[in-house]
């Protein structure tokens, strides 16, 4: 055989090799979400969830709503801890996921309206963001949509 031949070969062989190994391109969640309010179908916040260390954590940048009746920012009344009274909008919210597969898992995420702190995982799905909470063997699922 010739040169030309066995170098073509060469060359189709790595290009199938190198396409079977690439994998195909996962959904992001790193970015800014908008969380929707179950009931209402409202956008309530805006999340900028983000990476750091490995892991990904969520911080709460915008509310829809972000003064009390009598003008002030909102605070978390009922959280605990360093959290207790701070202003909403800068609480960072989610933490410590790392990735598992397809999802984010092995943190939690925690509530501002209740102040309660939930195992959490979270995944891309069709341009959404899956955002699950567990109490114990109990969850409930939010889907949060890209901000703009």
């Amino acid at each position: 055989m010739t040169t030309a031949i066995l170098w073509r070969r060469e060359l189709i062989a790595a290009a199938i090799l190198l396409g079977a190994a690439a994998p195909a391109p996962a959904e992001t969640i790193v970015g800014r979400w908008n969380t929707v309010d179950d009931k209402s179908g409202k956008v309530r916040s805006e999340v900028n969830i983000y990476e750091q260390g490995g892991k990904v954590f969520g911080k709460i940048v915008a509310l829809t709503d972000p003064t009390d009746k009598d003008g002030k920012p909102r605070v978390c009344e009922k959280c605990v801890g360093p959290d207790k009274d701070q202003p909403v909008v800068g609480l960072v919210i989610i933490r410590e996921l790392a990735p598992s597969g397809d999802r984010y898992k092995g943190g939690t995420i925690m509530d501002p309206e209740d102040g309660k702190v939930y195992r959490a995982e979270l995944w891309a799905e069709g341009g959404a963001l899956k955002v699950r909470g567990y109490l114990g063997p109990f969850y409930r699922t939010q889907t949060w949509v890209k901000a703009k």
